[in-house]
């Protein structure tokens, strides 16, 4: 059976979240989970704006979503809403492995020239940048087993 590109780039990203998962870091789908992070930022703001009394930071660091947006200051997760809002669509996942990290997701390594000013936004932004590639096999193999029954 072919495989449609579609399909083998779902396989890469599969692999690249097995591979973090192994590897015992903290990850975030970007293609399926981006918006979790700006309703973190708004659930913390909320909270803020009711009660006051506490820091921002104290918010963001206590947050329930803490394991999503890996943010510890209120600045870092600002910042981190803005690079999104403005790049995200151009990384396939935020990574986590004692420094936050974005990851672009690839069947060739190949990068786009927006991928390209993403990357540099990135760099300038201190976040660490890297490419996940993997080969994946433009044809499968696949059996049909068919278990009798039914009249």
């Amino acid at each position: 059976m072919r495989l449609e590109k579609q399909d083998m780039d779902k396989i890469v990203a599969v692999v690249a979240a097995r591979y973090f998962t192994q590897q015992n870091w903290k990850w975030l789908d970007l293609n399926s989970n981006e918006s979790v992070i700006f309703e973190a930022m708004d659930d913390i703001s909320d909270q803020y704006d009711k009660y006051p009394y506490m820091s921002r930071d104290w918010y963001v660091d206590n947050s329930a979503n803490k394991n999503i947006h890996m943010c510890d200051k209120w600045d870092d997760l600002k910042a981190l809403a803005e690079f999104l809002r403005d790049y995200g669509e151009h990384f396939d996942f935020l990574v986590n492995n004692g420094k936050k990290s974005f990851c672009i997701a690839s069947l060739d390594g190949n990068v786009s020239p927006e991928q390209k000013t993403a990357i540099s936004a990135a760099r300038r932004s201190r976040y660490n940048v890297f490419i996940f590639r993997v080969d994946v096999p433009g044809e499968i193999d696949f059996e049909l087993m068919q278990i009798g029954g039914g009249f």
